[in-house]
């Protein structure tokens, strides 16, 4: 294997959040007098910056609005992501096969990271990651490289040793701006097709497949 670090995207990539993500969506649209999104509609908008997600969805570009939207948001999202976020299949397997490598992995995000912690913290796999990166850590999120290059410079290892492994195409240009090696894994709502226009390393159909490409 000729990665130094391994970093991955967490939500539809190491795991599923979806239904608390959707209930947070849908209370907060209620409580916002808006139609309420079907579930299939919000999972689509993973990976993007929650309030961007908010507009994309309700057309509403006001920073008030925006604002209030994650309150209402974190009101039920968060306690259920603590509750009932569930890792994929092969998840732990693989990062604990990097870390008996003594391959560094972590976590690049636009999920908060104090939250992200708590999730890990609760299914025992913090101490597998060397940091975890989220919104609040950055200036501009993902596709910007900022948290991407600042995990990497962390670690002292070049982006160009590195591998960023996610499920969407912020993903893919994300490392590509970073100047680091991209794997795509299919546990998402992106087809692998929509990858074709980036700089990939490898399509992974899942985690365990992941981990044998890596030869872990």
């Amino acid at each position: 294997m000729d990665y130094r670090a391994v970093l991955f995207d967490f939500d539809f990539t190491l795991g599923d959040a979806s239904e608390a993500i959707v209930a947070g969506f849908q209370h907060a649209f209620r409580k916002m007098g808006l139609p309420v999104p079907e579930p299939d509609a919000v999972r689509r908008t993973i990976g993007l910056v929650l309030e961007d997600a908010f507009t994309l969805l309700s057309g509403d570009p006001a920073p008030e609005r925006r604002t209030q939207f994650r309150a209402y948001f974190t009101e039920v999202a968060v306690p259920m992501q603590i509750e009932g976020t569930r890792l994929f299949p092969g998840a732990v397997e693989l990062l604990e096969a990097l870390k008996e490598a003594g391959i560094p992995a972590a976590i690049v995000t636009t999920k908060r990271a104090d939250t992200l912690r708590r999730v890990l913290e609760r299914r025992g796999v913090l101490p597998l990651l060397a940091s975890i990166t989220g919104s609040e850590d950055v200036a501009k999120p993902k596709p910007d490289p900022e948290g991407l290059l600042a995990a990497v410079a962390a670690m002292g290892i070049p982006a160009e040793r590195a591998l960023f492994c996610g499920d969407t195409v912020i993903d893919a240009e994300t490392a590509q701006r970073a100047g680091a090696s991209f794997a795509a894994v299919l546990n998402g709502t992106t087809p692998a097709e929509a990858f074709e226009a980036f700089p990939h390393a490898h399509i992974a159909p899942d985690l365990a497949e992941l981990r044998t490409w890596l030869g872990l």
